[in-house]
């Protein structure tokens, strides 16, 4: 009795091609998964410890729940986001986050851009100066804000208190008299050095034979900027301003030390404290606002990736 043995396609054929870039797939399919099993534990551990909690927020922006008085999770459906327009706190911390976040990050862009223009060249100590610009940016946001609510805006001995007197006027109560104010100066203050950094790194990457080549052609320091250096650094002012929107626009250590979430200066994670776990006890309302945040961070946060991307294209380009 005699066995038929098919022989195996060859690859010349259609079906052996086939058969082929099936088994690749599977070779490359299988390779990927074993690259990626060192990190299943630290993605599980992710996921545990950030996308359950936001389902358990999403499901509690769904309800009217509130611990004080108690009561029982009652489904409402869409109730608590179709509240939102007729809310005037939290539009009023709406406006104040809208506000905060672009005062902070254009004025931290224009000042980070100008510190990095003097830094771009050679001078002594030139290490030693960039190390005590960058500082600002290490200290911690609370120990930020207790240094200018106390040794800055303080009416009785802060320095811009002192410097007033010192010039003949008179002591200014910063803190009451522009609450606002007093948190986004402390924002610049502190978000300046990172966006010089981002600048720097944009001015250092310049092709030098074109400045050279701008300057042999006669032009002037203005015009190399305005023609040359910006539309180089477009890349990285958006890169800046994005980073900048992300983290800022949820800011709230700098407002609970330096005013407590005062009038004018609630933004809207400071109203979410305040609704829930801050004295409100309304979580399903709470959940419901923090939601929004949520998701206005992540649509900034893929511009922000697009543009990263694409400066990142635009360097292998070169």
């Amino acid at each position: 009795m005699s066995t038929t043995i098919s022989p195996t396609p060859s690859r010349d054929t259609p079906e052996g091609a086939i058969n082929h870039a099936e088994e690749v797939r599977r070779l490359n399919r299988r390779d990927g998964w074993l690259r990626r099993l060192p990190l299943l534990p630290a993605l599980l551990f992710t996921i545990v410890v950030t996308q359950v909690p936001f389902v358990l927020s999403l499901w509690y922006s769904l309800t009217d729940w509130t611990i004080t008085p108690p009561t029982d999770q009652e489904f409402i459906g869409v109730g608590n986001y179709t509240d939102l327009a007729s809310d005037r706190f939290f539009l009023e911390a709406a406006q104040t986050s809208i506000f905060m976040t672009v005062a902070a990050v254009l004025l931290s862009v224009v000042l980070g851009t100008a510190i990095a223009m003097l830094l771009d060249r050679k001078f002594f100590g030139q290490g030693f100066v960039r190390t005590l610009l960058i500082t600002p940016f290490l200290i911690m946001p609370v120990v930020a804000g207790l240094v200018w609510k106390t040794q800055m805006f303080s009416s009785l001995y802060g320095v811009l208190n002192w410097v007033l007197e010192t010039l003949g006027f008179e002591s200014i109560e910063f803190v009451s008299r522009a609450p606002t104010w007093s948190v986004v100066i402390v924002l610049i203050w502190q978000w300046t050095p990172f966006m010089m950094l981002i600048a720097l790194a944009g001015l250092q990457s310049q092709p030098g034979e074109v400045l050279e080549a701008a300057r042999v052609d006669g032009a002037n320091g203005r015009g190399i900027f305005f023609q040359i250096t910006l539309p180089h650094l477009r890349s990285y002012i958006e890169l800046s301003v994005l980073l900048g929107s992300i983290y800022l626009i949820q800011v709230f250590d700098h407002i609970e030390v330096i005013t407590g979430g005062g009038p004018g200066s609630t933004n809207v994670p400071y109203f979410v404290y305040q609704r829930s776990i801050g004295g409100g006890w309304r979580f399903g309302s709470a959940s419901a606002y923090a939601t929004i945040v949520v998701i206005v961070t992540i649509i900034i946060a893929n511009l922000g990736l697009r543009v990263l991307r694409g400066l990142l294209e635009d360097e292998e380009t070169a």
